[in-house]
């Protein structure tokens, strides 16, 4: 008995993790005027048939868009947003989910600044 147990177990193939989402690779073109930003992430094996999350704290408002074939994002439709506040990019991948929660900033995300630190 207990050796049909591992035999059934060993067939369960682990999934590996898909890594979160990294502030670098991050593009917002933010419209001061109209208070919204729209988002772009690059092409990532890892992301493909991916539902993407973006969401802003601050504001309680979010989109959801699936990652291009390629496992690129965007340019999205507009989020509700303005500088500096808390935006949480969420990449949602078959069973797993992975986040990243940044301090808004026109362009290129700052991979040091997090949404527990805001920029000086």
């Amino acid at each position: 008995m207990v050796g049909a147990v591992l035999v059934v177990g060993a067939c369960v193939t682990p999934s590996i993790p898909i890594p979160p989402p990294e502030p670098a690779k991050m593009t917002f073109a933010v419209d001061v005027v109209a208070e919204q930003a729209t988002f772009a992430y690059p092409a990532t094996d890892n992301y493909i048939g991916s539902v993407v999350f973006i969401y802003n704290r601050d504001r309680g408002v979010g989109i959801i868009e699936n990652a291009h074939p390629d496992g690129s994002v965007g340019p999205t439709a507009p989020v509700s947003a303005v500088v500096n506040d808390q935006i949480v990019v969420t990449f949602q991948h078959e069973d797993q989910s992975v986040s990243t929660c940044i301090r808004l900033r026109d362009g290129m995300q700052d991979p040091t600044v997090s949404c527990s630190r805001s920029a000086q």
